[in-house]
């Protein structure tokens, strides 16, 4: 394909590019605003960046799709990223579930941690980078303001106050300690504080303190007072703040070698949040402004901008939009944040870089420890779980790229073999590797000894793959972990490592998350058969009344702690059905 002539051939219109090599993989996707001219500036005379010039090496053809707007080019560039992870394309992880603080639109609202699409449910606060940021934010609300948290069934069945009433975290509106009006009050102070204005809730309580005093109810002055107090000290613990009520996106990239890291710093209301790390794959020999411009693009296509970006490298200006404003050389307190974020990604970067170096040694000393030609890459390890053969639930995690893939783990839901630990490992390799994906890892861990080791050879004999490294791990006497033996199948030896041997210590994580990934899907499994069978048990209540129980009580525990009036204020539960259930629990 005469790749020049094809260029000079596109039209001059936004859309979308797709390099492809001699196999028919697609390499690379870009978005253009003039594809003509995109398209055929790779093949000009000129510097080209020696990523970009291999990539050029390996093109045997081009696609285009044309769109109507750069707008749409963009979504279709992002679209074909993740469902195609070209080589040559810098790559994210997909992960846009960013927590937020919410205040539900009832009449006395709740506040609560929130994950998931926005609705007009309530009144969402944030993005915060990370669930403990938002989590100690609402800690601190229910300090200074003393909303309710609890959920809805339960704030509409409390007959006197909880625990956080009495520990000065809650007003108590659910049995009418506080009045509608004045709970408006702080939920709209909540409101304003989250939103950066402080000065205007500082002003809002002094006005009530001065109102209690006149009205001479000095005990409520004396609360006014004291929450102003707390207000102050949270504004001088402020970790960065800004005089205005700064709404700001600052991201900074990092490059050293081979890799690369974004350190994201979200501030809201003027309030620095917290900060978010990000390593993308494919970064090799990539430019500071092409990181940024692909984690941008990547980030917020689902996820809407703030009115400010704040950057340390020059990105295409119509990437974003024109509502947002993007400051590349800030001054004053944004130089601040820049230079914070700029330092976070550099520590990130060497953190990781560390760890990677770290891990490398333990599979390098994992080799070496069993006389591997090669040390091993992928490791995947099961586990089987079960109380005397009851839900029996096997485990397979992932360890791959240097660190655990979770999400990779499976679970396997074992039938008709109960308390049969040999058959469970069977049928779980089966189920693993029976697919024909082509997915078969360098090592296969046990978590058991040598039977369990030989019910999974037999499993993988069964389904006609060899040449695969299996080995189990065991607890030694007292089940100490120093004491931990490697078992071999076909009667070798069992190894005994050093207890700080990489290799061992290695094994010994990849070991320990299986068994607690078993035990977890285990415990759900079977809270969730026996409370559905002690329900199942008792005369007149179906799967709906069941469902309409769990919901409001949230499960047995719940439940038994329920009063029969309270039982019979569920949906389609009578008097007489309310005095069943209780006596059944109970």
């Amino acid at each position: 394909m005469d790749l020049r002539g094809f260029a000079a051939t596109l039209p001059i219109k936004p859309g979308v590019y797709r390099m492809i090599d001699k196999a028919g993989e697609v390499i690379y996707v870009g978005k253009a605003k003039a594809l003509r001219k995109r398209v055929s500036s790779y093949f000009q005379k000129g510097e080209l960046s020696p990523r970009i010039a291999l990539m050029v090496s390996k093109i045997a053809s081009i696609e285009t799709t044309v769109t109507r707007t750069e707008a749409e080019a963009l979504i279709l560039e992002n679209n074909l990223i993740k469902s195609l992870s070209p080589r040559f394309n810098i790559l994210f992880r997909d992960d846009k579930s960013y927590p937020y603080i919410a205040l539900s639109n009832v009449e006395f609202p709740r506040l609560f941690y929130y994950r998931g699409a926005l609705d007009k449910k309530g009144k969402y606060f944030g993005p915060f980078p990370n669930a403990w940021a938002a989590k100690e934010s609402i800690q601190l609300l229910q300090k200074l303001f003393r909303l309710r948290t609890c959920e809805d069934s339960v704030f509409s069945n409390r007959s006197r106050p909880c625990l956080l009433h009495q520990i000065r975290r809650c007003s108590g509106p659910c049995v009418g300690l506080v009045s509608k009006e004045s709970y408006g009050l702080d939920v709209k102070a909540a409101g304003d504080f989250l939103s950066g204005r402080q000065s205007e809730v500082l002003l809002g309580i002094e006005e009530r303190m001065i109102a209690a005093s006149n009205r001479l109810d000095f005990e409520q002055a004396a609360a006014y007072r004291d929450q102003m107090q707390s207000l102050r000290r949270v504004q001088e613990k402020q970790y960065v703040s800004s005089g205005k009520a700064v709404d700001a996106d600052v991201v900074a990239c990092s490059v050293m070698g081979d890799s690369a890291c974004v350190n994201l710093a979200m501030i809201r209301g003027g309030q620095h949040l917290g900060d978010r790390s990000f390593f993308p794959k494919n970064a090799a020999g990539s430019a500071v402004s092409d990181v940024l411009e692909a984690f941008l693009s990547q980030h917020y296509l689902s996820l809407p901008p703030p009115p400010l970006l704040v950057l340390n490298g020059e990105i295409d200006p119509g990437l974003i939009g024109e509502k947002v404003q993007v400051m590349n050389h800030p001054v004053g307190e944004k130089k601040v944040w820049l230079d914070m974020a700029i330092e976070n990604a550099k520590l990130s970067l060497q953190r990781m870089m560390g760890e990677k170096l770290g891990q490398e040694a333990r599979l390098e000393a994992l080799r070496a420890a069993l006389n591997l030609p090669d040390a091993p890459s992928r490791i995947e390890c099961f586990d089987v779980s079960h109380t005397r053969g009851e839900a029996t639930v096997a485990s397979c995690v992932v360890y791959d790229k240097l660190s655990m893939q979770r999400s990779e783990y499976r679970r396997y839901n074992i039938d008709g073999i109960p308390g049969d630990d040999y058959g469970a490992l069977k049928q779980a390799l089966k189920k693993r590797y029976g697919k024909g994906d082509g997915i078969v890892p360098d090592l296969i861990l046990i978590d058991g000894g040598s039977l369990q080791l030989d019910a999974a050879r037999a499993a993988l004999v069964e389904l006609g793959i060899c040449g695969v490294e299996m080995l189990g791990i065991v607890k030694g006497e007292g089940r100490r972990a120093e004491n931990d033996r490697i078992v071999f199948s076909g009667g070798q030896k069992p190894l005994q490592l050093e207890r700080d041997n990489p290799g061992l210590l290695l094994v010994q994580e990849i070991r320990d998350e299986a068994h607690r990934f078993a035990i977890a899907g285990h415990r759900a499994k079977r809270g969730k058969a026996r409370t559905t069978s002690t329900l199942e048990e008792i005369e007149g209540i179906g799967a709906k009344r069941r469902q309409r129980l769990l919901a409001r009580f949230g499960g047995l525990q719940g439940m038994r702690s329920a009063s029969i009036e309270e039982l019979e204020q569920t949906d389609g539960i009578s008097r007489a059905l309310a005095e069943k259930i209780y006596r059944h629990l109970h």
